[in-house]
């Protein structure tokens, strides 16, 4: 998980975006909370949470407990976190999701009026596929001088690698990242090349993932994993998804073709 923290600086500020930092009279942080497991939150990640005058979470209308919240919760106190509802998987409805993102603009915007220093909790990395983004944009907008700060976060694909001991990449090899709601086209061309593939948000299209792995015969050695660090965690072999679908949150990782032993693509 990670954290943004957004703040309003003085006139003469200039809006940047930088790596962490302190509060100050008002600053939204974006704090990314890892992939959900609370002990994988950085230490600079949790002192933001902590110095923010309130902690947003986003939350998907009529769901009682994100992941994000469930994070933070293990390390801010209930009555600080705002929950704001968001768009988080409307893909066809532009329209609903740009309204979605300015009334949580809005809130966000009040916040930082009422408050001056708001934490703003993802899963992830706030840089990669991040709600926070957008939500970023509209604040800029909607109070000038604003200044974003970014805590950076442990990824889903690294927290995978790192429980089921695929290597995401080594010497010359490049790492490929592709979100499957993209398309599977998208994730087929990604497995044709050398590199390791990793693929995000795709459980609703697991059996095209299968079939694209196998296709380009890298099924062997590629690994599923979601709710990592949770107790309903699930880590398999690619082989086994063919049942889906599965959660929206699941990671693959495709293990780059190795056939010339130790420091072979050194």
């Amino acid at each position: 998980m990670s954290t943004g923290r957004v703040r309003r600086a003085w006139p003469a500020a200039s809006c940047r975006t930088v790596p962490g930092g302190r509060p100050y009279e008002s600053s939204s942080d974006r704090c990314r909370v890892g992939p959900g497991d609370p002990e994988l939150v950085t230490v600079k990640g949790v002192n933001a949470l902590r110095a923010a005058d309130a902690v947003v979470v986003p939350v998907m209308e009529g769901v009682d407990v994100g992941r994000a919240e469930a994070t933070v919760l293990h390390h801010v106190a209930p009555e600080r976190i705002v929950r704001v509802v968001f768009a988080l998987n409307e893909r066809t409805d532009r329209a609903r999701r740009e309204a979605a993102w300015d009334a949580a603009g809005e809130r966000v915007a009040g916040l930082l009026r009422e408050r001056g220093t708001v934490a703003f909790a993802t899963i992830g990395d706030p840089n990669v596929y991040s709600t926070f983004t957008y939500l970023a944009q509209t604040i800029t907008e909607l109070v000038p001088g604003t200044v974003v700060e970014t805590v950076p976060g442990i990824t889903a694909m690294q927290d995978l690698a790192a429980r089921s001991g695929a290597v995401l990449t080594e010497g010359t090899e490049p790492l490929v990242l592709v979100p499957v709601t993209a398309g599977s086209d998208t994730l087929r061309e990604a497995l044709e090349g050398p590199g390791t593939v990793v693929a995000y948000k795709f459980g609703r299209q697991a059996a095209e993932v299968v079939d694209a792995l196998r296709a380009t015969g890298r099924l062997e050695g590629a690994v599923w994993g979601s709710s990592l660090g949770l107790p309903e965690e699930s880590i398999r072999p690619a082989a086994d998804l063919e049942n889906g679908p599965l959660p929206y949150l699941s990671t693959l990782i495709a293990p780059a073709r190795r056939d010339g032993g130790r420091g072979g693509k050194l």
